[in-house]
């Protein structure tokens, strides 16, 4: 007999613990059934991983790749885990991401205030746009009761469509025929972190945040108020809680991180604004944040392993000539076994042997 049980809640440090090793077992069984996919094609699977493998960490230089492909996820991730840990389902990120491109680069362009003051004038911007742009949904949830999801979709639309627009008008280059503006000035760019790669000083920024949002969640009044909010908004007003305030400041830090991923974005990388610049960054992080279980460590791991997916994926199809389709294959059974992984924290299913007679009984 199969007997489903609620497994005992571990708090601190132990159920990080627990939802690591549930984490990462769900990985490699989806490693493993995504392998028999892998060949059924006729390519051995553990010559794709190992291209993957080697694609994503076989170098110094495929390792910062990685690292700069997660600085952006990680960072709109921790913004969607901090909405969530008050209730608040922030699906607006690349709205937010391309907001902070927007703000950023016209402060690059137009403000020419010498390097430092000019690169944290564009980060304020961009952080501020991000903010306005998630506070208005979460607003008119948590003031009205308007679903912020189904907002936060239709203002990520928007978003691109203004970038478009901008793009062919006001911002547009004066010397080219592209719909992209100019290139910021050399002095501005973000400095990089290994010299000979493009991983700049933003992924350190960004872990540095994530280490910040663990203390801030786990550790403060602030991130009591924010858990309390999204276990039980009933019980935070019946505490005294202002459960509007902390929505609405919860979803602005939110879109805040996008956004500053975004300014990152120009400043580092890009180093000038074009269409189809964002790389589905604000959608990719919804799974990341959905993985790490909104817990700013986790998300920290699902991060470098959906960054490593990517980046890895495209020299598995490049050595091995695995199709485009099975590599997404392989990243969407990664996505569905982690996350079907949380009930195996929550549950077990325990074998209890049937005393003597109980088995005749029930076939009788």
């Amino acid at each position: 007999m199969l007997k489903l049980e609620k497994r005992a809640a571990l708090a601190g440090r132990a159920g990080v613990i627990r939802s690591a090793g549930a984490m990462l077992a769900a990985i490699l069984l989806a490693f493993l059934i995504a392998g028999l996919f892998i060949a059924a094609i006729g390519v051995s699977p553990l010559e794709a991983y190992g291209a993957l493998f080697k694609g994503a960490f076989g170098s110094t230089y495929r390792l910062s790749e990685t690292l700069l492909r997660m600085t952006p996820l990680l960072l709109i991730s921790l913004g969607i885990a901090i909405g969530y840990r008050t209730g608040m389902f922030n699906m607006g990120g690349e709205g937010q991401f391309i907001m902070g491109m927007i703000a950023g680069t016209v402060v690059y362009l137009y403000v020419p205030a010498g390097p430092v003051l000019t690169t944290a004038l564009a980060m304020l911007a961009a952080m501020a746009a991000g903010a306005v742009y998630c506070g208005f949904p979460a607003t008119m949830k948590a003031k009205f009761g308007v679903s912020e999801s189904i907002i936060n979709i239709m203002l990520n639309y928007v978003a691109a469509l203004w970038l478009s627009r901008l793009l062919n008008s006001v911002l547009k280059d004066p010397n080219g025929t592209l719909p992209q503006t100019a290139m910021i000035d050399k002095s501005l760019y973000i400095p990089t972190l290994i010299q000979g790669t493009r991983l700049h000083w933003g992924f350190a920024g960004a872990v540095a945040l994530a280490a910040a949002a663990y203390v801030v969640l786990f550790h403060t009044a602030l991130g009591y108020k924010f858990r309390a909010t999204g276990s039980n908004i009933h019980a935070a007003r019946y505490a005294g809680y202002d459960v509007v305030k902390l929505q609405i400041l919860a979803m602005a830090i939110s879109g805040a991180l996008a956004g500053l991923a975004g300014c990152l974005e120009i400043g580092a990388v890009q180093h000038r604004l074009m269409e189809g610049i964002s790389a589905n960054y604000g959608w990719d992080a919804i799974p990341v944040a959905l993985i790490g279980r909104q817990n700013p460590l986790l998300i920290l791991l699902s991060a470098l392993l959906f960054a490593a997916l990517k980046v890895g994926s495209n020299a598995m199809q490049t050595a091995c000539s695995v199709p485009n389709n099975l590599s997404s294959v392989l990243q969407g059974m990664v996505v569905l076994f982690a996350l079907g992984s949380s009930f195996f924290v929550r549950y077990r299913i325990r074998y209890i042997k049937p005393k003597r007679g109980e088995g005749e009984a029930a076939h009788g």
